[in-house]
Parts: structure tokens; C-alpha cells; sequence
């Protein structure tokens, strides 16, 4: 077990800072989501401005010396960017091993990612990570490689060998990445000939997305309290209580200040997202930075490319977790826009409302109508009965009479067969 201390520095010249408090409070759950390691402390340390070759100035570096040597910490976290250079300098002035928010998020998906295209995405963002860590850092490798007497040359450096070396490896890995997402196209063409529609559940990490996944299909998806529980994208097929087939996707959980090595590499795992004919944004509003968090969703699935004509839905969910004044003012909110739905996925309540929303967004209005199909129609009359389509249906002399309530997209697709 490794023992942690986690640093947030408020930097006040950031524009974009977020809460403090709430920040440190973050990755402190991050580093939790490690499971070899114990954070063995905390803390916040304001800024005015980061120095360029330590981040920290002199004062506080020692200062922060005898607080991680109290504490006999190993591993320092700071909770954002660290440059190569001042990772290197508070490493000798601190005597410890130090990872900056990117390297703790690229090490949480690296112990979480499970298929073989999890995995080669962690290993390319990884790598691209890796690649611009080797400047400057490397001040005791300054070696030639080659180079023939005053002819030959300076030859090549031991940084740029180390970065061609990173670069071989990430086309092969894109290579082997290429093959699996072929395969995965394939399997989602496949996919498209089954007339289900694909709903995908998205939202900031550890907002209850999993829990409702698995409260809406009966699947056993890891539900954890605990940032990042859920890397790899889940399928499945399932039949809502509305009667309606859908294909439901649970996705890796966003966060604010995601890595843009993370964001070109997830890029991949979250197609089904782009492919989506409706998304629910799951939103934990117990959190007390839960309209941060909402805004860092739409930031990401605008640079994912999301189409904005794709429906979207959003679920207030973990309403069982305020306290009944705050529930109450929560419901009238949601009861007032017809795209939200304030719910708790633990124990079922508001759920309803939200299924009949999705289920008529998809769908349409729908309309009650008598349908006749001869004795030999029998594929058709079994998919009407497959689609749920069938609210009677009596047998006459020429063939059967089948009452329906069906939307002109079910009517469209009766009429291909």
C-alpha cells in the first residue's frame, strides 16, 4: 500500500477555478479509486501565480517538505497540470515519487480498463503522455548516439530515440486499435439491422449511472461509490416496462478537466454515444457541484461531436439522498421542464415518468388502430407480437384482426417486411 498526499493549488489567476474545497475533495476521491493506494493526507494551497520551474515558491515548498515527511508520504498527487520540469525539481526537493491530475487519471484507467480496446486506448494515451515528459527531463542523459569523428555529426540524442522509439510504438498500437474498432463497427452494423434504438446513458463520473443501468436491464454492472467505477462501454438489450426494445449503454463517467490524450483516445469507447437516437444525462443533484459538473458534460459532448439534433434527456438522479425540503424544491424544478426527471435509480422512485419520456421520444405519438393479416402473414403478425405492438386480436374466416397501438415509425418499419 502506497501512502498519498494530495495537493490542489488555487491558483487565483485562473479564470476557470473551480471551488477549492470541493476540487481537493475530488481527487482525494480519485486517489481512492485506487486501490494500492491510502491518502495519508490533504491539503489546499493557494496561489498567486504557478513559478515556472517548481510550481510551488521556496516557503511553501519546505514548508509542504515537513507536512509529506510527517506524514512519511511516498506518492505526491497534485490536482492539475505539473510540467516535466518543476515534476522533476519538487521530486528532488521532496524526496518522493510525484503524479500530476493526468498521470493519476491515466493510472485509475489503466487498473480499471478491461477489453482489449480499453486497454490499447490507456496504453496510446499513456504513451502520448509519456512523450512530452521527456523534455528537459532529461538533463543527466545528454549522451550522443553515433556520429563519426568531426564528420559524422552530433548523432542522435538519447531524447530523441526515446521519443522515436514512443512514436513506433503508438502506430502499432493504432494499428491493433484500428483492427478492434473494425470489429466493433461490425458489430454495431450488425446491430443496426435490429430495428432497436440505442439509448445511451452518459453523465459526470460516479453520478449513479451504472445503478440505474442496472435497476433498468437486472445486469450485475460494477455500481460502486467511487470515481471511475464503470471504464469500459456495457451493452444490452432490454424491454422497457413501456413495452418498447432498446439497446442501453452504460459509458465511462466524465470529468472536468478530462486529459486531452484521454479525450482523443475514450473517443472510440464513447461511438456509441455518437450513435445514439436519444441521450440521458444522469446527474447526481445531491452534489453540491452538480451544475459544475453538468457543464463539464456538454463541454465534452460538444468536443466529442455530439449532434445537437439528438434527443436528450435529463435525470436528477440520488434524490434519496437530500433531505425533504431540498427533495421537494428539487420535484417542482424537474415537474417544471418537460426534458428533466428527478428520480433516485436506488430505489426506483420517478422512474416511470422518465421511461414514458423516452419511450415517446423514440416512438412518437402513437395511435390505436385495427390492422387485418391473411393466414399466410405469419412472419408479420409474430413481429407485431415481438415489438409488443398486439393489444387484442380475434381470429375470423380469412385470417386474424389485430388491435394495435403502434407510431408511424412502427407502422414504417411493418410495412419494409
Amino acid at each position: 500500500m502506497t501512502r498519498a498526499w494530495v495537493l490542489h493549488p488555487d491558483i487565483r489567476s485562473d479564470r476557470d477555478r473551480r471551488d477549492a474545497e470541493m476540487a481537493l475533495e475530488e481527487a482525494v476521491a480519485l486517489a481512492a479509486a485506487l486501490p494500492d493506494l491510502e491518502v495519508v493526507g490533504s491539503a489546499v494551497v493557494p496561489l498567486r501565480d504557478p513559478h515556472p520551474g517548481t510550481l510551488f515558491g521556496s516557503g511553501k515548498i519546505a514548508e509542504l517538505k515537513a507536512q509529506i515527511g510527517a506524514a512519511e508520504a511516498e506518492l505526491v498527487l497534485v490536482d492539475g497540470p505539473v510540467s516535466p520540469v518543476q515534476q522533476r525539481n519538487l521530486e528532488k526537493e521532496w524526496g518522493v515519487k510525484l503524479l500530476d491530475r493526468t498521470g493519476l487519471i491515466l493510472e485509475i484507467f489503466s487498473d480499471r480498463a478491461a477489453t482489449r480496446e480499453g486497454v490499447l486506448q490507456v496504453e496510446m494515451a499513456a504513451l502520448s503522455y509519456q512523450r512530452t515528459r521527456l523534455v528537459r527531463a532529461w538533463t543527466h542523459l545528454e549522451r550522443q548516439r553515433g556520429g563519426l569523428g568531426f564528420v559524422g555529426g552530433p548523432g542522435e540524442t538519447q531524447i530523441e530515440a526515446d521519443r522515436r522509439a514512443i512514436d513506433e510504438q503508438l502506430v502499432r498500437l493504432r494499428r491493433q486499435l484500428d483492427r478492434v474498432v473494425k470489429t466493433r463497427d461490425l458489430h454495431r452494423k450488425a446491430r443496426a439491422k435490429v430495428p432497436y434504438p440505442i439509448v445511451a446513458l452518459v453523465g459526470y463520473t460516479n453520478a449513479g449511472k451504472s445503478t440505474l443501468f442496472n435497476r433498468l436491464t437486472g445486469a450485475e454492472v460494477m455500481a460502486k461509490d467511487m470515481l471511475f467505477a464503470t471504464l469500459d462501454p456495457t451493452m444490452r438489450a432490454v424491454r422497457l416496462p413501456t413495452g418498447i426494445e432498446v439497446i442501453l449503454s452504460d459509458t465511462v463517467g466524465f470529468i472536468s478537466d478530462l486529459p486531452t490524450e484521454l479525450v482523443a483516445a475514450f473517443r472510440a469507447t464513447l461511438e456509441e454515444v455518437l450513435a445514439a437516437d436519444i441521450i440521458v444525462h444522469v446527474r447526481d443533484i445531491s452534489h453540491p457541484n452538480t451544475e459544475e459538473q453538468a457543464g463539464d458534460v456538454a463541454a465534452i459532448l460538444a468536443a466529442l461531436g455530439v449532434d445537437e439534433a439528438v434527443p436528450q434527456i435529463e435525470v436528477w438522479n440520488k434524490t434519496d439522498r437530500l433531505d425533504p425540503e431540498a427533495r421537494a424544491a428539487v420535484l417542482a424544478r424537474a415537474a417544471r421542464d418537460e426534458e428533466v426527471f428527478a428520480v433516485s435509480a436506488l430505489t426506483g422512485d420517478g422512474l416511470d415518468g422518465f421511461l414514458a419520456a423516452v419511450t415517446q421520444r423514440l416512438q412518437g405519438d402513437t395511435l390505436d388502430e385495427e390492422l387485418r393479416l391473411g393466414f399466410g402473414d405469419g412472419r408479420k403478425r409474430a413481429w407485431l407480437f415481438d415489438k409488443g405492438l398486439v393489444l387484442e386480436e380475434r381470429q375470423e374466416e380469412d385470417g386474424f384482426v389485430l388491435l394495435l397501438r403502434w407510431s408511424a415509425k412502427d407502422r414504417a418499419q411493418f410495412e419494409t417486411l
